[in-house]
């Protein structure tokens, strides 16, 4: 195989389960929602804040939705302009002063107890909480710890379920017996309950969520690792890299692992979805990352409560749950189908 040949097989591979990947109506959905939660993820503080985006100030153009330690000399910047609508005029003795708010001007910890469970209005769109704090607004950074969750403990489930199913794949024998004991262990308990059992005896934190979550979800992307290696090491190429004196890390990152991704990105998407279930549930039953931080979960869990007349509490903050888990099974289901092997036979 010459050199350049690789390069134009992978490409033409990922093209071609993008094309297949297209043509599933659902999965293009879920991929666009998806997207769109990243971007509220990543646009929180500007979509969502107490702050203005920009302000012209003191005869200064300054951004203190980027920075924490500027602030007014006296009050907060909501004393300086009253955010009503998307642009602001400073009324009095500041002629030709502006500022520039988030959508949504509030921030996911702003109390205001005169507004405690007000209905969605023009004022508060999704309304408000026990202790008056703008439900969109939580909902909007709540985005941002959910995906960051997803993200990051999945990770770190990819980096051991890569490692550990690999060496099990690769060298077989008692490696493979031993981490195949592991899994199997693992596999008999709960993981959920293990999840809690284990947060229980360490102190909140988003950071352990994070971990906690991604120790204990490695072993379905292992499983599908040491599959795949097992495969792999039967296959011509491999064997004449081996009979060719190429190290056993050689093989294993540079002709084994890439032609193993496949089913691990489709696992990975999926547990991104599990992730977010995971981080949700926590926080629903008071596990999760602690207060103020904003979370689904949480927002949910108020609504226990006020069930009966706070409608609000629950069907937002339920229906984003569902739709970012659904999404990213959307997304899951779409590119299995789009990698099955059959379509490349």
């Amino acid at each position: 195989m010459s050199p350049s040949f690789q390069p134009t097989a992978s490409v033409s591979y990922w093209k071609t389960v993008w094309r297949h990947f297209k043509k599933k109506r659902t999965a293009v959905a879920g991929l666009w929602v998806t997207l769109f939660l990243t971007l509220v993820a990543v646009l929180a503080p500007v979509l969502a804040n107490d702050r203005p985006i920009a302000a012209f100030w003191n005869g200064r153009l300054v951004f203190p939705v980027f920075d924490e330690g500027l602030r007014p000399e006296n009050g907060t910047w909501k004393d300086l302009w009253n955010p009503n609508v998307f642009l602001f005029q400073r009324p009095l003795n500041a002629p030709g002063s502006w500022a520039l708010w988030p959508p949504v001007p509030y921030s996911p910890s702003e109390y205001d107890l005169l507004e405690n469970l007000s209905p969605p209005s023009r004022k508060h769109w999704f309304g408000t909480d026990d202790r008056g704090r703008d439900v969109l607004s939580r909902m909007i950074h709540g985005a941002r710890i959910s995906l960051s969750v997803g993200f990051v403990a999945v990770g770190i489930a990819l980096i051991i379920g890569i490692i550990l199913g690999g060496l099990a794949g690769y060298f077989g024998g008692w490696v493979d017996g031993v981490i195949s004991r592991l899994i199997e262990i693992l596999l008999t308990i709960p993981t959920f309950f293990l999840i809690i059992a284990i947060i229980a005896f360490l102190p909140p934190s988003i950071y352990t969520i994070m971990a906690v979550i991604g120790l204990t979800g490695w072993t379905g992307v292992a499983r599908f690792v040491r599959a795949e290696f097992f495969k792999l090491k039967r296959l011509d190429f491999i064997q004449a890299s081996a009979a060719l004196g190429a190290s056993h890390g050689r093989i294993i990152f540079l002709h084994m692992l890439p032609n193993a991704m496949a089913p691990v990105l489709v696992s990975a998407v999926f547990g991104i979805a599990g992730a977010i279930l995971t981080e949700s549930s926590l926080s629903f039953l008071g596990f999760g990352v602690p207060p103020p931080t904003p979370s689904w979960g949480d927002i949910l869990s108020q609504s226990r409560d006020y069930i009966e007349f706070a409608w609000w509490l629950t069907t937002f903050p339920g229906l984003a749950i569902f739709l970012g888990i659904t999404s990213y099974n959307l997304v899951g289901e779409g590119l299995r189908d789009a990698m099955d092997p059959k379509l490349f036979g």
